[in-house]
């Protein structure tokens, strides 16, 4: 399965959660209960955005005020958001993913590098169980309400229906039983007033402008590079099972603070990342994903365009920073998880050395564009 520019997903990830679960249909009787993944991405969502007064700003202020105490009595160090509920394969998920990206490549660039900006400043907040501050969380909310604003609805819909169709409803009725139902149905009524005023202040998003961070010869010269590398590592690429459950096991030794301060890097990376080359790298692997075979491999053309762009997208990034989400999830790693993940690969031992061997050359090539 080919992997995934850090900030789009985060970002589109939020924007996911912000409206999944009724967000644009009419909320469930009573009876039925309050689904807690209506009000997940708000909530589970950290971090800060500009500060300027709007519709959306105000609403967003009401939404935390109301659900922060909801927000404090989940258990945001709990391994359940670990386990890939319901019965669906991996390649389903996949393609709920891919609504995902094509949401966050829509976004307004501007609005999409403060969300994830604001990401990152409420991790300096979070507690000891896993919670930010509320003049955080207000941030954030006003941040995803406005990236997701700037996103036709429609869009919005494909990453509803999408991950409705993979998430079993028993997930809502099993977190609501974690919480005070009175906290969780008043987080649910403000998040559900928080998306009429959304919804009814679109933003229109603008386009990315030309890049200007890369010169057309270091740009060729990433993608001749990109060529050898994919030409090397596809081989390896289909040896690796893709519908695997072990890319969703813990780290060993990692707790989830110790992980929300590695992901608060490639956040930080993220950001600074080339607006124009973002885009381009989440439309190839948009289609990449929809050139996936069942088990979850891409053909050789595509897995070229994902190398290519990828290389020209971490060229845009200083290096200090590349470097710091490389030394994060080295410490968390250690030398237990690639020898574990090699030994799967035992059979195909050449396959995987002369794909490693091709990327640090690739590397080189990438850096010496900087």
């Amino acid at each position: 399965m080919p992997k995934r520019s850090t900030a789009v997903v985060a970002c589109a990830a939020a924007g996911v959660a912000l409206f999944s679960s009724q967000a644009f249909v009419p909320a469930p009787k009573a009876s039925r209960g309050v689904p807690i993944s209506a009000v997940a991405g708000s909530i589970a969502a950290l971090g800060a955005a500009p500060a300027f007064a709007d519709e959306i700003g105000n609403a967003a202020a009401k939404l935390s005020e109301a659900s922060y105490p909801f927000l404090k009595e989940i258990d945001w160090n709990s391994y359940v958001y670990n386990v890939r509920p319901g019965t669906a394969s991996a390649v389903d998920w996949l393609k709920a993913i891919d609504k995902a990206i094509v949401m966050g490549a829509a976004m307004d660039p501007k609005l999409l590098k403060a969300g994830v900006l604001a990401h990152s400043k409420a991790i300096k907040s979070v507690d000891a169980l896993g919670v930010t501050s509320i003049a955080d969380y207000t941030e954030v909310n006003a941040a995803l309400g406005r990236m997701v604003a700037s996103v036709p609805q429609d869009k919005v819909m494909d990453v509803y229906n999408a991950f409705d169709a993979v998430v079993p409803k028993s997930v809502s009725e099993y977190m609501m039983s974690g919480v005070k139902e009175d906290d969780a149905k008043k987080a649910y009524a403000a998040f559900m007033d928080f998306k009429d005023v959304v919804k009814s202040n679109p933003i229109t998003a603008a386009i990315p402008p030309e890049s200007t961070t890369l010169s057309a010869e270091k740009l060729a010269k990433i993608g001749t590079a990109a060529q050898a590398l994919s030409k090397a590592s596809y081989p390896f690429a289909t040896d690796v099972d893709w519908t695997s459950d072990l890319f969703q096991k813990p780290l060993p030794g990692a707790g989830p603070q110790e992980l929300l301060k590695a992901v608060d890097k490639a956040l930080i990376m993220g950001a600074s990342m080339d607006s124009k080359l973002l885009r381009e790298a989440a439309e190839a692997h948009h289609f990449a994903i929809g050139n996936i075979d069942r088990n979850g491999m891409t053909s050789p053309e595509s897995w070229e365009a994902i190398n290519v762009a990828l290389g020209k997208l971490i060229a845009s990034v200083p290096q200090a920073k590349t470097l710091d989400v490389f030394n994060s999830f080295k410490a968390l790693t250690g030398p237990i998880v690639p020898i574990n993940i090699f030994t799967t690969q035992i059979a195909n031992a050449g396959d995987a050395y002369a794909a490693y061997d091709a990327f640090w050359k690739f590397k080189d090539v990438v850096k010496s564009t900087l």
